[in-house]
């Protein structure tokens, strides 16, 4: 697949799951269940999910980078990928009145529905900007932290995002995101599907690799400090999953090899000071 093409398939597919019900949704990478259960299951507290409007949960996530943030008042928090406004409504709890928190997608109905919802949550300190996480609509040294969830791994050039995260960090930012990322290499089919990408499959990157990209943006003291491995049952329910075992006649074995070689991982990276 070319990268324009990529990039249009996945602008169309996230415009249609902004325009279905927040209920019921098809995620990027996790189950058929509703978007609440997945969110609970990958890191976020019932009392979270609580306090924000109801339509910015869309269980398009893969791990909570706000529980790993340790988000200060006063600090300036930039996510890449915002979607429905999640982590971004979570993240302006945190750094009060006088943070700001910047949510950035490249899906214009995203941020109509993200602005909607800080429009319902009455969010001052919250901001929605369209724009691609390749080229980002922020200025030099403005966040204290980058954010991000299962994102990064739909760019198809994962070190202009790191680049780019980097530059728009304050120095002595950092970078808290959660991601998906390959143990081994998928099939064939799989890396080919359009389906796939937006799933978030054939998009990820192999794990060092990953890493090292973010090292080569800039980044000091690169680490992992969680990684799951993808759960084989949101393999078995997932319907772009199961759309593309049963169109390219995958073995069940094989689908669980494929389960085995994605992990979830929340990583940190920093910005030197000066």
């Amino acid at each position: 697949m070319k990268e324009e093409e990529i990039k249009k398939n996945v602008r169309e597919g996230y415009a249609k799951i902004a325009k279905t019900s927040s209920r019921n949704p098809q995620p990027c990478c996790g189950s058929s269940e509703p978007s609440r259960i997945i969110s609970k299951q990958i890191g976020y507290r019932e009392e979270d999910l609580a306090s924000v409007p109801e339509n910015a949960n869309m269980g398009l996530g893969c791990g909570n980078p706000i529980a790993f943030a340790s988000l200060e008042k006063g600090e300036t928090v930039l996510d890449l990928g915002s979607g429905g406004g999640l982590d971004c409504f979570l993240a302006a709890k945190k750094v009060g009145k006088n943070g700001r928190v910047i949510g950035v997608d490249m899906t214009p109905e995203m941020i109509d529905k993200s602005r909607e919802n800080a429009r319902k949550g009455s969010y001052d300190n919250v901001e929605f900007r369209l724009g691609e996480i390749e080229n980002l609509p922020v200025a030099d040294n403005t966040a204290n932290i980058v954010i991000s969830n299962c994102v990064i791994n739909l760019s198809t050039d994962k070190a202009r995002v790191f680049k780019e995260a980097f530059r728009t960090l304050k120095p002595g930012g950092r970078l808290m995101i959660s991601d998906i990322v390959l143990l081994k290499k998928l099939p064939m089919e799989i890396q080919k599907s359009v389906e796939a990408y937006t799933g978030c499959l054939s998009g990820a990157m192999m794990k060092d690799k990953y890493l090292n990209l973010m090292k080569e943006a800039g980044f000091q003291d690169v680490k992992v400090i969680e990684g799951t491995r993808f759960p084989v049952e949101y393999m078995a329910n997932d319907p772009t999953a199961k759309a593309l075992i049963k169109k390219s006649k995958i073995p069940k074995r094989t689908a669980k090899n494929i389960a085995d070689a994605i992990e979830s991982i929340k990583v940190y990276g920093a910005k030197p000071n000066g």
